[in-house]
């Protein structure tokens, strides 16, 4: 009998232990324990690119997303994050060659790559975790991959957002009165297939 009941206060114990745990690590009283960060840095240049992408539309998001981890022995561990991302529509013109241009008298025909999605990406700055819970170890990693999943759906929200669509009518928008007033002609703007 008094090993069931020490083994009772043992379980007690390590439960108490964890439910405080989970108060603290979320609330900033762990901070008071640190001392100031410092960092050395040392920066150096590893590659110049030379782009030709011309950005024509950015979609912004903002989501609460919900992500579940499932462990094998204790609860499924869970994340909430509130988060704000953005997605990119672009036509790169660095594919634009001479066969892609075709003149005549009065008019001007250029034949533009197809739009695409230049970048997706998770605005950190503006997004944040809202709860956890269940991440007794492996906090980081969690939160780590519930933002790959939002930023998956970031990725496909836009692309069924249409924002391909979006960049093919900005670029005829914004391309053919700036390619009229410089060529003095008719321009016209299709795009490959």
């Amino acid at each position: 009998m008094k090993t069931i009941l020490r083994l009772f206060v043992f379980v007690l114990l390590v439960a108490g232990l964890i439910a405080v745990w989970e108060q603290i690590r979320g609330s900033s009283a762990l901070s008071r324990f640190r001392r100031g960060d410092q960092a050395t840095q040392s920066i150096v240049l590893k590659e110049v690119t030379a782009l030709g992408k011309l950005e024509l539309v950015r979609y912004t998001f903002k989501d609460i997303i919900e992500y579940e981890q499932p462990n094998t022995f204790l609860p499924n561990a869970n994340a909430v994050l509130i988060v704000e991302g953005e997605a990119v529509g672009c036509i790169d013109l660095s594919r634009v060659g001479p066969s892609d241009i075709l003149t005549s008298e009065d008019s001007v025909t250029i034949r533009l790559p197809k739009p695409e999605l230049c970048g997706w990406k998770i605005n950190h700055d503006r997004s944040r975790v809202y709860d956890t819970r269940f991440s007794f170890l492996d906090q980081s990693q969690l939160v780590s991959d519930a933002y790959r999943k939002a930023e998956r759906q970031i990725r496909q929200s836009a692309l069924d957002g249409g924002i391909l669509t979006q960049t093919r009518e900005n670029a005829d928008r914004m391309l053919r009165p700036l390619l009229t007033q410089l060529s003095g002609r008719s321009v016209g703007i299709t795009f490959h297939d």
